[in-house]
């Protein structure tokens, strides 16, 4: 054979596109790299190989001639745990808890508020009513603070207002950083800005150099200004804590929050048709493709759990869907929490439209197509199948739960 090095301009093409699905395959493995803190960071388990009895080796020439791994363990990490006895200071983050649960929203929130905390001050979280999370400390919370109680339940912005300047009166936090969201927190943050005669800088994206870096110009400029007091920040403001594990330890209020009488009246949520929901707002989609043979089993399997319907461009051009409910590049970006992809392939195009997705579920009968691999949990066999045995389980869990109602 020739010992002239051939180039593969397809394969530098797809290293270069951060876009394409293979691009992390044709990323070189890094054994060392520089975290956040600037600490650099070794992986011990990407060097050497297994060999076939299960030893690993160590390949001192760098030329990896073990073959494949025949056999792998389950290592648990355990990341360094980020203490802060007597913080200086508070930096207090309001976190909107979409379903009880931290949102990547959230998270991208604790990593700006453990970026102003630096090593003397602590993150304190404030929650209010129950909560289902559990990874708080993995998330970069140093201090929790549970706000219990009826008065705080559904949509009571002026009782809210009330429990977080108690909080204030009692840790005087140096910077209050709330969601710039449509899910409470703009309007809490916003509410709260006012009571406190505060001016708080709002669509923040960045915090560098003691300045808040906020968009403009509906979105076209970006305003610098000193860093302020009270921050709503926007998503991906900031890297989410990941190297480190903090206490979460729980804190109490040293008085109870008082009462406010409020013009408000909330008269519960309003039931709303999934399909009237536009596609660049709804938080479930349920999303059909190529691979769906019975579409009215998957608009029953829709309805059945109240998502807003969406497609891939070939089930759009093939008619089964109209053009409005097509997700994609070209078609509607769409930032649901939720998006369940049932025998949709995975095209570059599709992909991209669904990049700020929070949890992605395929159901796909091939295990080795690009949507398997950006899915968080992927289902393999016959959608038919599936979107049946999904309808039975959600009539089922309906009808226990009207049981233990009665």
């Amino acid at each position: 054979m020739s010992d002239i090095i051939r180039r593969d301009p397809r394969a530098e093409w797809i290293a270069r596109n951060r876009l394409h699905p293979l691009h992390a395959a044709m990323q070189p493995a890094q054994h060392s790299w520089m975290g956040p803190n600037g600490v650099i960071r070794k992986n011990l388990h990407g060097i050497g190989f297994i060999g076939p009895n299960g030893i690993k080796r160590i390949d001192r020439s760098g030329a990896q001639q073990g073959g494949a791994v025949k056999r792998s363990a389950t290592v648990e990490v355990q990341l360094p745990l980020h203490q802060v006895p007597a913080p200086a200071f508070y930096i207090s983050v309001v976190p909107d808890m979409v379903g009880g649960r931290l949102s990547s929203h959230d998270r991208d929130l604790l990593g700006l508020a453990h970026q102003l905390a630096g090593n003397d001050g602590a993150v304190l979280a404030v929650v209010f009513g129950e909560h289902k999370e559990n990874a708080f400390a993995t998330a970069g919370v140093d201090r929790l603070l549970v706000l219990e109680g009826e008065q705080f339940s559904g949509y009571a912005p002026e009782q809210r207002v009330q429990g977080l300047r108690a909080v204030d009166n009692q840790f005087n936090p140096r910077h209050w950083l709330l969601p710039d969201s449509r899910s409470g927190g703009g309007e809490l943050g916003r509410r709260f800005a006012a009571a406190l005669g505060e001016r708080p800088a709002t669509r923040v994206w960045q915090v560098k150099d003691q300045e808040c870096i906020g968009r403009a110009g509906a979105g076209l400029q970006d305003l610098a200004r000193p860093v302020a007091r009270l921050i709503l920040a926007a998503a991906e403001c900031a890297e989410p804590v990941s190297e480190t594990r903090h206490e979460a330890l729980p804190v109490e209020l040293s008085t109870s929050v008082a009462r406010s009488l409020s013009r408000i009246e909330d008269l519960g949520a309003v039931a709303v048709d999934p399909a009237a929901i536009p596609m660049a707002e709804a938080e479930f989609i349920f999303s059909g493709g190529n691979g769906v043979k019975d579409w009215a089993l998957f608009h029953e399997t829709a309805a059945a759990l109240g998502a807003t319907e969406g497609a891939s461009r070939v089930a759009v051009d093939d008619g089964f869907m109209a053009r409005d409910r097509q997700v994609g590049a070209s078609g509607t970006w769409v930032t649901a929490r939720v998006y369940v992809a049932v025998g949709i392939s995975g095209a570059i195009q599709h992909l991209q439209g669904i990049g700020a997705c929070d949890k992605v579920v395929a159901i796909n009968l091939d295990p080795g197509c690009d949507m398997i691999k950006r899915a968080d949990l992927s289902v393999i066999g016959e959608s038919a199948e599936i979107l049946q045995a999904l309808i039975e389980a959600v009539a089922a869990y309906r009808n226990e739960a009207k049981r233990d109602a009665a």
